[in-house]
Parts: C-alpha cells; sequence; structure tokens
C-alpha cells in the first residue's frame, strides 16, 4: 500500500448536537471518510460499565473495522474514552496502553499493523482540559514512544482531541520539536467551527499528500466535534 488514510474523531459518546445520542450517525460518518485507521475519543460512555457507544456487531455488519483489543473492560472498546479501529484485513501486529500523568482520568491507546508494505504505529489520545497537565502528558508520550519497541516501525502517526485552543502554543510546541502538525483545520464546534482542538502529528517514512476536516451533514449533526484526516504517502 502506497497510500493510507487516519482519521481521529471525538464521537462525543454519540451524542449528536441535537442532544441525541445515535450510533448509527457515527457509523455513517465513519463510513463517508472512508480511512484505514480511525482515533476515537469519548468512545465509551461514562458512568456504570463504561459501555462501548459503537458494538462489535455494528462494526462487523456496517463498517469495514474492527476495534483494536484493548482488554482494560469487557463491555468497553476504548479506555478513558480512547479507541482505535483498523480495517480487518491488516495485521494487528501489537498494542498497549500509554499512562500519562493526569489530574482527571486520561490516557491513550497505541497499535502497531501492517498495512500492505508499510508497518504504522498509531497513537490515539484526549488530553487534559488544562495547559499545564497537557504539556506533562505531551512530554509523558514523547518519552515512551523514543522507548525501544519490540517491533520496528516505518512511521508513527498521533491523532487526537488535543484540547490545545491556540496555535503554536503548550503542548502543540512539545509535540512538534519531534513530530509533524498536518494542517487539518478548524473541527470545533460541529455547527460553526471556531478551533482547531482536533490534531494528527506524525514521523518516519511517511509523506503528507493532503489533510482536512469531514463537513458533512451527517457530520455536522453526529457530534459536537467534526472529524479529521490525513492522506498518507509511503516514502
Amino acid at each position: 500500500m502506497t497510500m493510507i488514510k487516519v482519521a481521529s474523531y471525538n464521537i462525543r459518546k454519540a451524542i449528536g448536537t441535537d442532544r441525541r445520542r445515535s450510533p448509527d450517525r457515527i457509523i455513517e460518518v465513519l463510513n463517508e471518510i472512508g480511512a484505514d485507521a480511525v482515533a476515537l475519543q469519548e468512545a465509551d460512555r461514562r458512568f456504570g460499565k463504561r459501555t462501548a457507544v459503537l458494538s462489535d456487531f455494528m462494526l462487523e455488519h456496517h463498517t469495514p473495522y474492527r476495534a483494536v483489543p484493548l482488554g482494560v473492560r469487557t463491555e468497553s472498546m476504548g479506555w478513558h474514552g480512547n479507541a482505535l479501529l483498523v480495517r480487518r484485513e491488516f495485521e494487528l501486529i501489537d498494542h498497549d496502553l500509554i499512562h500519562l500523568p493526569c489530574l482527571e482520568p486520561r490516557g491513550a491507546v497505541t497499535a502497531t499493523f501492517r498495512a500492505g508494505e508499510t508497518v504504522l504505529r498509531i497513537v490515539g489520545m484526549h488530553l487534559d482540559l488544562s495547559g499545564l497537565w497537557r504539556r506533562r502528558q505531551a512530554a509523558s508520550l514523547v518519552h515512551w514512544l523514543d522507548l525501544p519497541q519490540q517491533y520496528p516501525v516505518d512511521a508513527t502517526v498521533l491523532m487526537g482531541d488535543l484540547n490545545e485552543w491556540t496555535a503554536g502554543r503548550g503542548c502543540l510546541i512539545d509535540f512538534t520539536r519531534h513530530y509533524r502538525l498536518a494542517s487539518c483545520g478548524r473541527s470545533y464546534h460541529a455547527t460553526r467551527p471556531v478551533a482547531a482542538l482536533d490534531r494528527i502529528l506524525w514521523r518516519g517514512g511517511l509523506e503528507l499528500a493532503e489533510s482536512g476536516v469531514h463537513h458533512s451533514a451527517s457530520a455536522r449533526r453526529a457530534s459536537d466535534h467534526l472529524p479529521i484526516w490525513a492522506n498518507f504517502q509511503r516514502i
């Protein structure tokens, strides 16, 4: 595979801008994007058993994806709301949880898979509302990803809701010392996007071909965030 498409989407537990919970709309948007791998935020319900918003049945019968099996809770698809989806035909090589320093419950998830000839490591994250803690979390992530890995990868892609409102400030400075930033655009609020809270960063043997925010009627209703995406070509 010479081209790979990734996406990041804060699905807000499938509660749309009309305040109705509708997992079917999230599925519709995911199929519109047509990415090869997706990082989801707020993918589990917040209370009780933290039940997954998107069931395995829905993914299997209505999408080309499977959820990366993080093995944290039987009823959940993610960890601290973070989940990863990859196309079913891809070989899943490894996956892990990344513990982050936090003021409120936060974490990141990672998976390594083979897409054609490319071995890609993806990271999904949802960072803190506090700028101080976001910077600590960014430093922790960068350190963790620089540790020796069991499986060599061609490239690493970081995706998620960074909660960073100001361009070129805070945790974005920390990340861009080590990773390149895709210029996707403003993704929040879905009805009137004013902030680029959602971000995609990468390093390694990929070249960014194009990136953007997915605007559609379904996306404007399905969540308070619009999904972002990036197309990469293997160098």
